[in-house]
């Protein structure tokens, strides 16, 4: 799957700012104090959505929730 397919939902951020594909999702995860992308919460995101690009399929959603989870986690979602 390309990097610019659109997660089935939109992920929601503080501020109002919304991540709709995988490669928006990549770009906010590598805008991340390096220290921060090295949590292993940020580092299960990163390979969930490398795998969804690459595989596509139930990936996709699995990246969502990696996403989201890596979020709540560092308190970045409201």
């Amino acid at each position: 799957m390309p990097w610019s397919t659109a997660f089935d939902e939109p992920i929601s951020l503080r501020g109002g700012r919304k991540l709709r594909t995988l490669q928006e999702a990549a770009d906010h995860i590598m805008r991340l104090p390096e220290d921060t992308q090295d949590a292993s919460h940020w580092q299960t995101a990163i390979e969930t959505l490398i795998n969804a690009a690459e595989t596509g399929g139930g990936w996709m959603m699995f990246a969502r929730i990696a996403v989201l989870r890596a979020l709540n986690a560092d308190g970045r979602r409201e």
